[in-house]
C-alpha cells in the first residue's frame, strides 16, 4: 500500500483558492448580467422567457437549487462515519461546480462575446453540477476533496462539450436530461472508480455501511429529491403547456415508481422485509426515467409504466448488480449510482428513442435521440477514465485504504463520536460511566 500524504494543509487551501482567484477573473472577462436583449441562439429559444418576466423560472430555479445542495447532499450521509463529507463536500463541489458550469456552458452561447447570465443559464450550470454530485456517489469515502475537485474541473469541461453536441448539433431531445446528465454522470463516476479501484476494500470496510440515525438522515435527501423531480424535469421545457406536461409526467413517473421499488424490495428480502437502501434510491429512479420525454405526449399512463419499470429494474440493480459489478469487474460504486442513475437514465435514453419513433414529439427523430444516448455514453466511459487516471496520482492527498469511510482524516469529528465509535450501545455507556 503506497503510504498516502493525507495532510491537506497546504495542498487543499492551495488548489481551492487558485481555482477560485482564475474563476473570478475568467467572470470578470466574460460574464456580464442578462439583459434580455438580442437572443435566440438557444436550443431552447429564450426569447419567451425574456418578453415575459425575467424571474419567471425562479420557483423552479429554488427547487432545483434544494436538490443539488439538500437532496444530493443527504442522499449520501447513509454511510456511518461520513455525514460530514457526504454534505460538506457536497456543498464544496456543487458551489465551485455551479461557477465553472456557468462559464463552461456560456462559451457555446456567447453574445458580443460575453456570457450573459439569466436564470435559465444559472438553472443550467445547476444541472451541470449535478453530474458531479452523481459521480460523487460512485467514488464515496474513497477519494479526498482536492481529488474531487480535479475531478468538478474535468466532468464539467466535458460534460458541456458532449451537452452543446446532444442539444445544439444533434438537436436531441432530452429535457430532464436522463441521458446528458443521469446517465453521463453514472458512468463517468463508474469509470473512474474502475480506475480507482482498492483490493484492499475487496472483503468490504466496517465503516462501508450505514447505522438507524445515518439511514435516516438520508431519507431527507430521498423526500426532498422526490417532491422536486418535477421541477428538475421541466424547469428547461418550453414554457405552457409542454412544461405542465413535463410536470405531469413526472409526477405520476415517482409515484409509480414507488410502489414498484416497495413491492420488489420487499419480493427480494429475507422474510419480506423492506431495504433502507431500495426505498432510499430505488423509489427515484422513475424521476431520473422518465427525463428523456418528460416533455413528450408519452400520456399518463406512459409515464406511470417507465416509472414502474424504472423501480422494478433500480432495486433489482441494488440487490444484485452491485455485488457482480464490485466482485467482477472491480467497481466499487458506494451509493449504487449504477442502480438509480445508470440504468434508469440509458431507460430513460431508450425510451426517448421508442417515443420519438412513435411521433410523440414534433420533429424529433429517434436516430438522433439514439445518437444522443450512444455519446453520453461514450463521452461518461472515456472521460471519467481518463479523469480517474489524473485522480490517481498520488499526490492528492487520497485516504489509505483503512482510512476510507471515515470523517475524521479531512474533518475535526467531535471527540465524543471517536471515544464510543458508533459501537457502544446506550446500555454499556451508561454502564461505563457508573464505573469510571
Amino acid at each position: 500500500m503506497p503510504a498516502y500524504a493525507t495532510n491537506m494543509r497546504l495542498k487543499f487551501p492551495i488548489l481551492a483558492l487558485i481555482l477560485e482567484i482564475i474563476t473570478i477573473i475568467l467572470f470578470a472577462v466574460f460574464v456580464v448580467y442578462d439583459d434580455g436583449k438580442g437572443h435566440g441562439h438557444d436550443a431552447h429559444s429564450n426569447e419567451t422567457h425574456h418578453e415575459q418576466n425575467p424571474m419567471e423560472l425562479y420557483p423552479m430555479f429554488q427547487d432545483v437549487h434544494v436538490m443539488i445542495f439538500i437532496g444530493f447532499g443527504f442522499l449520501m450521509t447513509f454511510l456511518k462515519r461520513y455525514g460530514f463529507s457526504s454534505v460538506g463536500v457536497n456543498l464544496l463541489l456543487a458551489a465551485f461546480g455551479l461557477q465553472w458550469g456557468l462559464l463552461m456552458q456560456g462559451i457555446w452561447h456567447m453574445d458580443d462575446g460575453k456570457i450573459k447570465v439569466s436564470i435559465f443559464k444559472i438553472i443550467n450550470a445547476d444541472f451541470s453540477t449535478a453530474t458531479v454530485l452523481i459521480s460523487f456517489g460512485a467514488v464515496l469515502g474513497k477519494t479526498s476533496p482536492v481529488q474531487l475537485l480535479i475531478m468538478t474541473i474535468l466532468e464539467i469541461t466535458i460534460f458541456s462539450i458532449n451537452e452543446h453536441l446532444v442539444a445544439n448539433i444533434l438537436g436531441a431531445n432530452d429535457v430532464g436530461a436522463s441521458m446528458i446528465i443521469h446517465a453521463y454522470g453514472a458512468y463517468f463516476g463508474l469509470a473512474v472508480a474502475r480506475v480507482l479501484y482498492r483490493p484492499g476494500l475487496r472483503n468490504g470496510h466496517e465503516n462501508d455501511g450505514s447505522v438507524y440515525h445515518s439511514d435516516l438522515f438520508a431519507m431527507i435527501g430521498t423526500v426532498f429529491l422526490w417532491m422536486f423531480w418535477p421541477s428538475f424535469n421541466s424547469a428547461i421545457a418550453e414554457p405552457g403547456f409542454t412544461q405542465l406536461t413535463a410536470v405531469i409526467n413526472t409526477y405520476l413517473s415517482l409515484a409509480a415508481c414507488v410502489l414498484s421499488a416497495y413491492a420488489i424490495s420487499s419480493l427480494v428480502e429475507h422474510k419480506g422485509k423492506l431495504d433502507m437502501v431500495h426505498i432510499q434510491n430505488a423509489t427515484l429512479a422513475g424521476g431520473v426515467a422518465v427525463g428523456t420525454c418528460a416533455d413528450m405526449s408519452i400520456g399518463p399512463f406512459g409515464a406511470m409504466l417507465i416509472g414502474f419499470v424504472a423501480g422494478i429494474i433500480s432495486t433489482l440493480g441494488f440487490k444484485y448488480l452491485t455485488p457482480i459489478l464490485a466482485a467482477n469487474l472491480g467497481i466499487q460504486d458506494t451509493c449504487g449510482v449504477h442502480n438509480l442513475h445508470g440504468m434508469p437514465g440509458i431507460l430513460g435514453g431508450l425510451a426517448g428513442i421508442v417515443a420519438v419513433a412513435l411521433g410523440k414529439k414534433e420533429g424529433g427523430s429517434a436516430a438522433m435521440q439514439a445518437a444522443a444516448l450512444a455519446s453520453s455514453l461514450g463521452f461518461a466511459l472515456v472521460g471519467g477514465a481518463v479523469t480517474g487516471l489524473i485522480m490517481k496520482l498520488p499526490f492528492w492527498g487520497q485516504p489509505p485504504d483503512q482510512n476510507c469511510f471515515d470523517d475524521s482524516i479531512y474533518w475535526e469529528v467531535p471527540e465524543e463520536e471517536e471515544e464510543n465509535e458508533e459501537s457502544l450501545a446506550h446500555a454499556d455507556h451508561s454502564k461505563n460511566k457508573a464505573e469510571a
